[in-house]
Protein backbone atom coordinates (compact mmCIF):
# COMPACT_ATOMS: atom_id res chain seq x y z
CA UNK A 1 0.00 0.00 0.00
CA UNK A 2 2.70 2.36 1.04
CA UNK A 3 4.40 1.67 -2.06
CA UNK A 4 1.45 2.51 -4.21
CA UNK A 5 0.82 5.58 -2.42
CA UNK A 6 4.59 6.86 -3.33
CA UNK A 7 4.03 5.87 -6.79
CA UNK A 8 0.88 8.00 -7.46
CA UNK A 9 2.63 10.81 -5.44
CA UNK A 10 5.34 10.99 -7.70
CA UNK A 11 3.43 10.89 -11.12
CA UNK A 12 1.72 13.98 -9.36
CA UNK A 13 4.32 15.58 -8.49
CA UNK A 14 6.62 14.89 -11.20
CA UNK A 15 4.35 15.70 -14.52
CA UNK A 16 7.56 17.81 -15.98
CA UNK A 17 10.28 14.89 -16.89
CA UNK A 18 8.97 11.75 -18.67
CA UNK A 19 11.53 10.24 -18.01
CA UNK A 20 11.49 10.59 -14.36
CA UNK A 21 7.16 10.03 -14.19
CA UNK A 22 8.69 6.36 -15.43
CA UNK A 23 9.97 5.79 -11.97
CA UNK A 24 6.84 5.83 -10.08
CA UNK A 25 5.19 3.84 -12.56
CA UNK A 26 7.68 0.78 -11.84
CA UNK A 27 7.55 1.27 -8.39
CA UNK A 28 3.78 0.58 -8.33
CA UNK A 29 4.39 -2.09 -10.74
CA UNK A 30 6.19 -3.50 -8.26
CA UNK A 31 3.78 -3.47 -5.15
CA UNK A 32 1.13 -4.66 -7.60
CA UNK A 33 3.69 -7.80 -8.18
CA UNK A 34 4.39 -8.01 -4.44
CA UNK A 35 0.24 -8.24 -3.76
CA UNK A 36 -0.37 -11.11 -6.04
CA UNK A 37 2.83 -12.63 -4.50
CA UNK A 38 1.63 -11.99 -1.01
CA UNK A 39 -1.92 -12.92 -1.16
CA UNK A 40 -0.90 -16.39 -3.02
CA UNK A 41 0.47 -17.07 -0.05
CA UNK A 42 -2.39 -16.07 2.18
CA UNK A 43 -4.98 -18.03 0.08
CA UNK A 44 -3.04 -21.23 -0.48
CA UNK A 45 -3.33 -20.22 -4.52
CA UNK A 46 -1.05 -20.56 -7.33
CA UNK A 47 -2.97 -18.04 -9.66
CA UNK A 48 -1.54 -14.97 -7.91
CA UNK A 49 2.47 -16.44 -8.47
CA UNK A 50 1.36 -17.04 -12.00
CA UNK A 51 -0.39 -13.54 -12.43
CA UNK A 52 3.15 -12.36 -10.55
CA UNK A 53 5.39 -13.72 -13.31
CA UNK A 54 3.17 -11.67 -16.28
CA UNK A 55 4.21 -8.02 -14.08
CA UNK A 56 7.48 -8.28 -15.24
CA UNK A 57 6.63 -8.51 -19.52
CA UNK A 58 4.06 -5.53 -18.45
CA UNK A 59 7.37 -3.57 -16.87
CA UNK A 60 10.28 -4.59 -19.10
CA UNK A 61 9.01 -2.24 -22.30
CA UNK A 62 8.22 0.89 -20.59
CA UNK A 63 11.62 2.48 -20.41
CA UNK A 64 11.77 1.72 -24.14
CA UNK A 65 8.48 3.79 -24.31
CA UNK A 66 9.21 6.28 -21.87
CA UNK A 67 12.15 7.09 -24.37
CA UNK A 68 10.23 7.28 -28.00
CA UNK A 69 7.92 9.66 -26.13
CA UNK A 70 11.06 11.85 -24.63
CA UNK A 71 12.52 11.55 -28.28
CA UNK A 72 9.27 12.69 -30.16
CA UNK A 73 8.11 15.36 -27.51
CA UNK A 74 11.85 17.28 -27.89
CA UNK A 75 12.00 16.63 -31.81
Amino acid sequence: MIISILGIRGILLNRRNILIMSMPIESMLLAVNLNFLVFSVLLDDMMGQSFASLVPTVAAPVPGFNSIRFIISYK
